[in-house]
């Protein structure tokens, strides 16, 4: 029914503390066809992902022992755990924890209370870019605007742009194709998720913020009249 059967099962850490989550989350993924481990301190947590190198972990912010920002660093400063995929859970919405999750390497953030089918998209999507071709690229960069998509950063001009993760991921969705329109609901359900409760126009609020991050810079992301937004593919001047 789903990839994740059809060969090796991908194995998925859970890092969590509390019980009723971590038990939703290893019913739904289990069920998905994943091989799911659990644990519930960062510590232990962060020893049996060195033992057991798992595809992807999914990691909650604060943990007993040792906080999920710690354990984030803990696993990019070894290299056989550097290239595990992380997704942090976390019961704060406040954008400074999104940044200083993102600053020791986490590659999504996802907010409690979350849809468990927002949360299987982000997983999927995960997943799928740590086992896509080489031949894709891990890097964009057009019109002095770089995105790199292992470091989870954007530079503009050489210099770091601190984005919201609905920002990078909205970014992330119009630099893969310059020049394409996407609709305000293509981005929604990209950077946001198909099952939470908000209206289209809420992308305008993210692509303005987007656009003044961005700067000098901001009309790359061009408003296509009666269908959304676009990277644009050439710029005059540039």
């Amino acid at each position: 029914m789903n990839q994740a059967t059809t060969m090796r099962k991908q194995r998925i850490l859970i890092i969590e503390d509390d019980a009723a989550i971590s038990e939703v989350l290893e019913f739904n993924l289990a069920r998905e066809g994943y091989d799911v481990a659990l644990q519930t301190d960062g510590v232990e947590g962060l020893r049996e992902a060195k033992n057991d190198v798992p595809d992807l972990i999914i990691l909650d912010l604060m943990l007993p022992s040792m906080d999920g920002v710690d354990v984030c660093r803990e696993l990019r400063a070894d290299k056989s755990t550097r290239d595990i995929s992380v997704l942090m859970l976390t019961a704060k919405s406040e954008e400074i924890d999104e940044m200083v999750g993102f600053s020791v390497g986490t590659d999504d953030y996802v907010t409690k209370p979350f849809s468990v089918k927002v949360l299987l998209q982000r997983v999927r999507v995960l997943l799928e870019r740590r086992g896509r071709p080489g031949g894709e690229q891990d890097v964009m960069e057009h019109h002095g605007i770089k995105l790199d998509r292992l470091a989870h950063a954007v530079t503009c001009n050489g210099s770091a742009v601190m984005l919201t993760p609905t920002e990078y991921r909205l970014l992330e969705t119009l630099m893969r194709q310059p020049g394409r329109a996407f609709s305000r609901s293509d981005l929604l359900s990209s950077a946001i998720g198909d099952e939470t409760i908000v209206l289209e126009r809420t992308i305008d609020v993210h692509i303005r913020s987007l656009r003044q991050k961005l700067g000098e810079r901001s009309r790359v992301v061009e408003t296509v009249r009666g269908v959304g937004y676009r990277f644009a593919r050439d710029l005059n001047g540039n």
